[in-house]
């Protein structure tokens, strides 16, 4: 016989939630209570309650701050995208259509901040006046969640996680350098010159051993054996040295696209770039997508395209 008096539902409501949100994002419990307008002690009780009523203790906590345990961390991990998704759903509700509103935090390596999004984000931002956003340069892409990130875009082969990895664009490597360093050292003409030259070179931040040096011209690949006095294992200071006429360098097109087109470098051996490298994009769920994340996306889409007339030589 069905029951005439079911149970109430007792598990975390979603102002509980929300807090548990603004704590993990503030990084202690006054922040969070001065986001939410709360007093610190409102912020601790309902955290308390959110403990009682799922069973598991979220947060270690210190004299000054305080971060998820590991239990805490899967069950915000489960619940964060669905908590966006409500958020977007009340605001789609409210008005005609989704707007774009509200904060975005995007996590990306030195070159996308640096060179090919920071620059270009004003018509963006033009369009969307109630979207904020944060751009935070980060040597890797760590944890989107833990760390509060809406959407990364990075370079590299994507590492095994629960994101959704959409890949933007594959763009070549390469070997450039400046007018003034190919005046005076010569211009190399095969692969194997590259070994009489100052070569600027990247260290692994992993082994600690530089990049190898490859030049690929279809299925044809040639090591060779860079060598020079300047080493830098961060691309930024990488390109810097380029440009600064240290002697060749290998370079990835995106970020060198401008200063080869308006002649502070020169491309070498164009003939040997086939070599590629993958741009990602990292999100949440894909159904659970907000209008500001979709929206970005599809401005990165178009900003990172290959410009039309562009081929190879």
């Amino acid at each position: 016989m069905p029951d005439r008096h079911p149970r109430r539902f007792s598990g975390p409501t979603l102002d509980d939630l929300g807090v548990l949100r603004a704590a993990v994002e503030a990084g202690s419990f006054v922040r969070a209570g001065q986001a939410l307008g709360l007093t610190q002690s409102a912020v601790s009780r309902a955290i308390a309650r959110l403990e009682q009523r799922v069973g598991v203790r979220m947060f270690r906590r210190s004299a000054r701050s305080v971060s998820l345990s590991d239990e805490g961390l899967r069950f915000y991990e489960a619940i964060a995208p669905h908590l966006s998704a409500i958020e977007e759903a009340t605001i789609e509700a409210g008005s005609a259509g989704a707007k774009v509103r509200g904060h975005l935090r995007v996590n990306v390596d030195w070159g996308i901040g640096q060179i090919v999004l920071t620059p270009r984000l004003q018509p963006f931002l033009a369009q969307h006046p109630e979207l904020s956003m944060d751009i935070e340069v980060r040597d890797r892409l760590g944890d989107l969640v833990r760390d509060g990130f809406d959407v990364s875009v990075r370079f590299g082969v994507p590492e095994p996680s629960t994101l959704k990895a959409r890949l933007l664009l594959r763009t070549r490597i390469v070997t450039c350098a400046t007018p003034a360093y190919l005046a005076r050292a010569g211009v190399p003409r095969r692969p194997r010159d590259i070994e009489k030259h100052a070569c600027v070179r990247m260290r692994d931040r992993l082994t600690g051993a530089p990049f190898p040096w490859e030049l690929v011209r279809g299925d044809e690949v040639v090591k060779v054996n860079a060598s020079g006095q300047l080493m830098a294992n961060d691309g930024g200071a990488l390109f810097a040295a380029c440009l600064g006429g240290h002697g060749l360098a290998q370079l990835i097109e995106l970020y060198a696209r401008e200063p080869l087109a308006d002649g502070r470098l020169v491309q070498v051996l164009p003939r040997w770039a086939d070599e590629t490298y993958p741009l990602y994009a990292y999100h949440h769920s894909e159904g659970l997508m907000s209008a500001k994340v979709r929206a970005f996306l599809d401005f990165v889409v178009e900003l990172t395209r290959e410009p039309a007339g562009v081929r190879r030589q």
